[in-house]
């Protein structure tokens, strides 16, 4: 294994009967680097991830995590690997200063308390019991507990799921703490604007196969079109001459005109001449370049509307 690499798969398969949950991928994850899975329910997401962490079998293929067999259960392995699932069971009663201390005194180097509390945003709330936390302060906390034995790795599943949009970012904040302190994260979730704002890089699964991996910005960059959106007042029509110049077939919907274009610059001059010429209110006019959602419901084949309607599937278990 690369001494730069923290996670190598080669040809990982698991097959149930005849079935390929995972249908031979492959992954690199540098050290101290935000990785992020994304994926569709049932694409083999939660399954990659389980067996990267040793909670599953695989079928065939070669895994390395830390230079690790994560199917041999090996303490020097577990004791480098922290895992923050979406669920998990902390008394209730403890303090947080007393539940990170539970979780630290299970490993052979932790990090000090207040170093991890700090990381996390969680100083003030130190004497706090767990069950008076808000969810997001909760979240924090199960964030704590994994850093807690200082690990190397860092799985960090849905970090952010029911959030509102102020703690989200709170929770964005903390992923790049981590990041300061030379952890390697696996993230895996939903939003695909948390992807594109925390990783470094990301792949893509679906049907059991990595089908795009790259920066944020790479594959975004893959689909190049701008789409160019607006409204006409009541009763105009754009001129044939106009249209034709734009470069690229309009197509029109619920009132708004779009178009998709390479290059924007020609065809909004086209579009803007003609609205001024003709002292035309181009109404609500938007430019707009593809985002990591717009690649990845591409990639997938899903719609938004599909994507967020899904039930997520929870991963979770009791800490003991």
């Amino acid at each position: 294994m690369s001494a730069d690499l923290a996670i190598r798969v080669e040809a990982l398969r698991k097959s149930y009967g005849t079935h390929d949950a995972v249908a031979g991928i492959d992954l690199a994850v540098e050290q101290g680097e935000v990785f992020a899975l994304l994926g569709p329910n049932g694409a083999g997401k939660t399954t990659t991830v389980e067996i990267l962490e040793g909670h599953r079998d695989r079928t065939s293929g070669s895994v390395q995590v830390l230079g690790h067999d994560p199917a041999k259960h090996e303490r020097a392995f577990m004791e480098r690997v922290g895992i923050v699932l979406q669920t998990t069971g902390v008394d209730r009663y403890l303090t947080v200063r007393e539940a990170v201390q539970q979780f630290a005194g299970y490993y052979p180097h932790p990090l000090p308390v207040g170093e991890v509390l700090a990381v996390v945003g969680l100083e003030e709330e130190r004497d706090t019991r767990v069950r008076r936390l808000s969810g997001g302060q909760q979240r924090r906390l199960d964030v704590a507990i994994g850093l807690a034995g200082d690990p190397d790795l860092l799985f960090l599943d849905e970090p952010t799921t029911g959030f509102d949009p102020t703690a989200r970012r709170q929770a964005w904040e903390m992923v790049r703490n981590l990041r300061t302190l030379g952890k390697t994260v696996f993230l895996t979730t939903h939003y695909l604007d948390e992807a594109e704002q925390l990783a470094d890089r990301v792949a893509v699964i679906a049907g059991g196969r990595v089908i795009a991996e790259g920066t944020p910005q790479d594959l975004i960059a893959a689909q190049p079109e701008t789409t160019i959106a607006f409204r006409l007042p009541a009763g105009v029509a754009l001129p044939p001459e106009v249209a034709s110049a734009l470069d690229a077939p309009v197509q029109e919907a619920d009132g708004w005109l779009r178009l998709q274009v390479p290059n924007p610059t020609a065809p909004l001059f086209a579009l803007t001449h003609w609205a001024t010429e003709a002292h035309i209110d181009l109404g609500d006019l938007t430019v707009t370049r593809p985002s990591l959602e717009d690649v990845y419901l591409s990639l997938t084949g899903t719609t938004a509307e599909a994507e967020q309607a899904a039930p997520q599937p929870r991963r979770g278990r009791s800490r003991r």
